[in-house]
């Protein structure tokens, strides 16, 4: 089922419980505009949009069942990084924020670079100097906001699982010293009791492949991050399919002091070539 099929589907479950469009529209809590282009084909809907327009229809348990299924099936999107800078990128962390204070699980994957949660400020000004054309005033306000989205890790009725790679400890996107303290954040946020890191070794045989980065949201939905765009998976099949990739990355990390041990190592090395370089 397409967008399309999805939308005409929709449709005629409205047309035949009786209720008109700005009804379903309003119970839905969506503009007419919107529900009329998800009707129409002309727009994506997301499974949330689906589940709530379902459930301003008024259909049975089992007929939710089945459409939930197609539309998690339709609702991988995807949103260029360019029209997410051009929205505002600070626009985008307070957004973020807002759906990390209803999620109960996190698993985050990141195979690159430092995990946004754990950034220091140096670091993420080092990120964004790779967007071109943002003004220094641009900067501080999603410096800012990404900050505040921090105020997540200290909140204990959530559990936040991290698995990065080794190669992200001396990937230096920053000078030395920067990293370094950056490396001493990692080991202070480890510690905090529901804030599981952990850091895949180098040295050893390896049993798949940090293709990229991702996030998966209580089982529910995965953001995957690639070079043009941010992609927004919610079908249940693939969702399993990053779970399964997370939880083997885990089982092959090293956690605990074994992974503080490798942190403080790396920190260490880092301070000795800005005494010799």
């Amino acid at each position: 089922m397409n967008r399309s099929e999805l939308g005409a589907a929709l449709r005629a479950l409205r047309d035949a419980s009786g209720k008109e469009a700005k009804v379903v529209a309003r119970g839905a809590v969506m503009s007419q505009s919107k529900f009329s282009k998800i009707e129409t084909g002309k727009l994506s809907p997301s499974a949330d949009d689906v589940e709530r327009i379902l459930t301003a229809i008024g259909v049975s348990g089992q007929v939710k069942a089945e459409y939930m299924d197609a539309a998690r099936a339709v609702a991988t999107d995807a949103k260029a990084w360019r029209l997410i800078q051009r929205a505002g990128l600070h626009k985008a962390q307070r957004k973020l924020k807002a759906v990390d204070a209803d999620m109960r699980t996190l698993r985050l994957f990141q195979p690159a670079l430092v995990p946004g949660l754990f950034q220091t400020p140096e670091y993420m000004r080092a990120i964004l100097s790779r967007h071109k054309g943002l003004t220094e005033a641009t900067v501080r306000e999603t410096v800012s906001a990404r900050i505040e989205r921090q105020e997540v890790l200290y909140d204990d009725s959530k559990t936040l699982r991290f698995v990065i790679t080794e190669p992200v400890l001396s990937w230096l996107i920053v000078p030395p010293l920067v990293m370094a303290g950056q490396l001493d954040r990692l080991v202070s946020v480890s510690r905090i009791p529901h804030v599981d890191l952990r850091v895949v070794p180098l040295a050893g045989p390896k049993h798949d492949i940090p293709n990229h980065a991702f996030v998966i949201r209580d089982d529910r939905a995965v953001t995957v991050e690639t070079v043009h765009a941010e992609v927004i998976v919610t079908d249940p099949r693939d969702v399993a399919l990053y779970v399964a990739k997370f939880d083997g990355f885990a089982a092959h990390a090293l956690d605990g002091d074994d992974m503080r041990a490798l942190i403080t190592r790396t920190r260490d090395e880092l301070l000795r070539q800005r005494e010799t370089g």
